[in-house]
């Protein structure tokens, strides 16, 4: 099947009846910040960000879980032939490529945790991957914010890891290198950003 914009609103719209949530908005704002900042980066596509932006949480179709979401969402991909969404779908969580900095639990059967084990240890990121791993940390369900406020939405929810403070210092690394690549802050390229973060 081709993943094209039609395919992929299909695809999270479909999902989205399956699971319904908040996760469904999120995955809206985390496209647009990703199309925004490849829009301005001459070696990324806008259209592909946006895809990749959109798919990253798909796994949520198969209902409430944990880190149970990556595999769902890489498997679901890869059914329909979507690699490189498959493989942002594990790792948009992973941008330490390391399984043990994961900061959810790992609802899943040894095998799964094994193969995503081996999966994030030897995936080749580029910077497609990067970049929804900086998106993620951008949007809320409600609209875009600052990096800080999504990182403590995030630890509110799922408590203090022993990696946090490395995944945040991560992402602050990805911030500062898509800057460098677009001459410009992130926050002049998402509207609301200032609103949502402090109204």
């Amino acid at each position: 099947m081709e993943l094209n914009r039609k395919t992929a609103e299909a695809a999270l719209t479909e999902a989205s009846r399956s699971n319904p949530g908040p996760w469904t908005a999120h995955s809206l704002y985390v496209a647009r910040s990703c199309e925004a900042i490849a829009g301005r980066c001459h070696h990324l596509s806008y259209d592909l960000a946006y895809l990749y932006g959109l798919l990253h949480d798909i796994g949520r179709y198969a209902g409430v879980s944990s880190e149970k979401h990556l595999i769902d969402g890489y498997r679901y991909c890869m059914a329909r032939g979507w690699e490189k969404a498959a493989q942002i779908c594990i790792s948009h969580a992973f941008m330490i490529q390391d399984i043990r900095t994961s900061i959810g639990e790992f609802d899943v059967s040894q095998e799964d945790y094994l193969f995503m084990e081996k999966f994030v240890a030897n995936a080749v990121y580029d910077d497609y991957d990067r970049l929804v791993q900086l998106c993620d940390a951008l949007a809320l369900p409600t609209g875009f914010c600052l990096l800080e406020k999504r990182f403590v939405d995030v630890t509110i929810r799922y408590g203090l890891h022993p990696a946090t403070i490395d995944r945040w210092k991560k992402i602050l690394e990805l911030k500062a290198f898509f800057e460098k690549e677009m001459g410009c802050c992130i926050y002049d390229l998402l509207p609301g950003v200032v609103e949502n973060s402090f109204c």
